[in-house]
């Protein structure tokens, strides 16, 4: 069992950026970020594969939001520049155990961590 512990939310200014970290127990494959609105399904926001040769984005975080990782500390990385007020919601570091090519479906991810509140606002 691999536990994952997000960290780096908090309040921020539209505009403003934060880094998000996600460390893991574990050996992982694909890692991704799925965000959550109260009474909202959870949607996907990032992903990227083992080695962090491929990355993968939704279509409303591209050229805002940068993930990464450094597999010698377990460990995945969003990078969040530019924010806007409809990113503020609970993040959620997700992992797989087994490498998958669809990254955007949260059934296939295997472990999940406990969310960390992101806030834009004035």
């Amino acid at each position: 069992q691999v536990q994952l512990v997000e960290s780096g939310g908090g309040l921020v200014q539209p505009g403003g950026s934060l880094r998000l970290s996600c460390a893991a127990s574990g050996r992982t494959f694909t890692m991704g970020w799925f965000r959550q609105a109260p009474g909202k399904e959870r949607e996907f926001v990032a992903a990227i594969d083992w080695n962090g040769g491929s990355t993968y984005y939704a279509d409303s975080v591209k050229g805002r939001l940068t993930i990464s990782r450094d597999n010698a500390k377990n460990t995945v990385y969003l990078q969040m520049n530019r924010l806007k007020p409809e990113d503020t919601d609970i993040y959620y570091c997700a992992a797989q155990s087994v490498p998958t090519s669809a990254v955007e479906t949260t059934a296939l991810y295997d472990y999940w961590g406990q969310g960390t509140q992101v806030t834009v606002s004035s």
